[in-house]
């Protein structure tokens, strides 16, 4: 049942802090991080037995109906499917790769992968259906040289298989329900034969630097770096996790959740929360998308979840429905404990939105809290197990994880050392070498602040990224993480997304992602609106005029406002790296993809000039009418 006491849920926050000569911090939690599992398959091995009959893995079948697999029932088919991958020689030096998104069969094949130590790796399906090189799907391909490629809905994937044929010697496995090309099995196919004495001495062998995963980076610079995930830092990340949220023990969590397992939030902090707590986690076919969030709103009026995890583009979607839609809002928050969002900052409109629905639904707010960490960090590095007074607060370390801030060009950059940092990187030493420093403390490249410096177990603030912050020509920072926030604040709802620009310049702009569904109510146009009929709106363009003339009032100087900005009529692209599989709009690639949007919202460009890089990107032209100017 849900609690109005935060302190009901979560470990009381304290904190311990060590000034150094050197002018850097360490930022260590007191409390000790207590025993953890040898690996994730005790908790499978648990379960199984004393919760067989539980619902572990539900998804929505051809019918539209739940369906799925109870612990026990994952357990039989685990063993099912390790006894056959451990009959293949090649699966001892090369890993399983799945390029498909969440389902019961991919999580299946992932849990035997890690229950006899074969190597595992999911590879972004953006790679395969939104890419139109497969450049990236065939350079991780050839490195990666896998035993087992699965491809569930293989129709779809079929441009991307024959993209890769001839760069690997894969056996690959499809659907049962797929009509499976040749040479390839399905997935019932690897079921049924059992070898209880292979499977539980490969078990047994599986130790806590046995590397369980390999989770790709979203790859902005070049191609994506392969970062090793272990058993030690999966299950040293879900003890601390436990230890600060102990409620988890007492109430299994139930989870409703489409964040893909190719990345660690969805991967490792959701998928396997639920494993170690014995919970029980939904499939959400949806995704905060025009045209999908319809299927996570419908699958929201079916499922009633204890957690709510999720990126915040899917609040921003969320909130103007359950502001509408009494039904929804009463189902949303029946059972919910806690509103988790990662991934991204939370703009502050949105989570005061969210603490005066649940004020309003249940009487009492609802513990809006989130977390702080990367790929490499498993992800969990600290945690915010408290009300904090405002978003953005990213909490304070967890047990085991010591962090390290250092001063970097006016900002404490951070790093990360512990029990769930990653030993390195896939067949890449030199990138290995280059990411610890020489304390072994992992450089992540965020920056934080205190949120409140005399009082540090309010915990720490993210400060943005180190390498985005840059200087005006003036010779003044700008704080690229914080100015983007406050612009999407400023000009809510019509911004899906900003993109701080000015390096060098004598003014700061913004390239500006609109929430073009938004956009469209706010000018009063047909859902069938082109783009460029939105952002040429004079509705449209006056609200961000005055979300920039509001911010230029609050400003403190030249860096701390924007003096023009750019509608882009295109999505951001994933082949130029510019968006992740989350929603996370990268900076640096989009001012690289878009340098001549750049140069036309600062300086004017040709005409000319921009036709060819839309030619090139499908970034749209610039008319010099479109910038707006304060």
């Amino acid at each position: 049942m849900p609690h109005a006491n935060s302190s009901v849920l979560f470990a009381e926050p304290a904190v311990n802090i060590t000034k150094r000569s050197d002018g850097s911090i360490l930022v260590e939690n007191p409390t000790l991080l207590q025993p953890y599992a040898r690996c994730l398959g005790e908790f499978l091995e648990r379960w199984g037995t004393q919760r067989a009959n539980q619902p572990f893995l539900m998804e929505r079948g051809a019918d539209g109906q739940w369906q799925g697999v109870t612990y026990g029932e994952a357990l039989g088919k685990v063993r099912q499917l390790a006894a056959w991958l451990l009959r293949r020689p090649g699966t001892q030096t090369r890993p399983v790769c799945v390029l498909t998104d969440n389902s019961v069969d991919h999580a299946l094949i992932m849990l035997a992968c890690m229950h006899v130590g074969v190597v595992y790796t999911a590879i972004s399906p953006a790679y395969s259906l939104l890419s139109r090189d497969h450049a990236k799907l065939k350079n991780l391909i050839q490195r990666l040289d896998p035993d087992v490629i699965y491809v569930g809905g293989v129709k779809r994937f079929l441009p991307a298989l024959g993209a890769i044929q001839g760069l690997h010697s894969a056996t690959v496995v499809v659907a049962d329900s797929d009509e499976a090309p040749s040479g390839a099995l399905r997935f019932s196919e690897l079921l049924g034969q059992e070898d209880e004495q292979a499977v539980q001495e490969a078990y047994q062998k599986v130790g806590p630097d046995t590397v369980a995963k390999i989770l790709f980076t979203s790859g902005s610079t070049g191609y994506p770096k392969g970062v090793l995930n272990t058993q030690r830092m999966m299950c040293s990340s879900q003890q601390a996790k436990l230890q600060v949220w102990p409620f988890l023990a007492e109430h299994p969590p139930v989870l409703l959740d489409w964040l893909p397992w190719n990345h660690t939030f969805g991967g490792n902090h959701n998928f396997n929360m639920v494993l170690v707590n014995g919970g029980t986690l939904y499939l959400d076919g949806g995704k905060p998308l025009p045209g999908m969030f319809d299927a996570s709103v419908q699958n929201l009026r079916a499922v009633e979840p204890t957690l709510y995890m999720n990126v915040p583009r899917a609040f921003d979607m969320l909130v103007p429905l359950l502001r509408n839609d009494a039904d929804l809002r009463r189902h949303f928050f029946s059972k919910l404990q806690v509103i988790f969002y990662a991934a991204a900052a939370l703009p502050q409109h949105l989570w005061d939105a969210l603490i005066e629905l649940s004020r309003q639904e249940l009487g009492y707010a609802i513990p809006m809290v989130t977390a702080w960490g990367s790929t490499e960090t498993s992800p969990l590095a600290t945690d915010c197990h408290y009300q904090a007074d405002r978003s953005g607060v990213i909490g304070l370390p967890t047990p085991g994880t010591s962090i390290k801030l250092v001063p970097s060009g006016g900002k404490l950059e951070v790093r990360v050392k512990g029990p769930n940092v990653t030993p390195g990187y896939y067949k890449q030493p030199e990138a290995t070498t280059a990411a610890f420093d020489e304390e072994g403390y992992y450089c992540i490249g965020d920056a934080a602040r205190f949120a409140d410096p005399d009082h540090p177990e309010k915990g720490l603030m993210f400060d943005g990224r180190v390498s985005e912050d840059f200087k005006l020509s003036t010779g003044t920072w700008v704080s690229v993480g914080s100015l983007r926030v406050k612009g999407i604040e400023l000009m809510a709802p019509a911004v899906q997304d900003i993109v701080v620009t000015g390096h060098d310049r004598d003014c700061v702009g913004f390239l500006i992602f609109p929430n073009f569904a938004a956009c469209r109510a706010l000018a009063g146009l047909p859902d069938d609106a082109s783009a460029e009929e939105v952002i040429d709106h004079p509705a449209v363009r006056q609200h961000i005029e005055k979300g920039l003339r509001e911010m230029h009032r609050q400003s403190t100087g030249s860096s701390t406002f924007a003096q023009r900005a750019l509608l882009l009529p295109t999505p951001p692209s994933v082949d130029d790296g510019e968006i992740t599989d989350k929603g996370y709009i990268n900076q640096r690639a989009v001012l690289e993809a878009r340098a001549i949007m750049v140069e036309a919202l600062h300086f004017g460009v040709t005409a000319e000039a921009q036709a060819g890089q839309a030619q090139d990107v499908g970034a749209g032209t610039v008319h010099e009418s479109r910038v707006i100017t304060v």
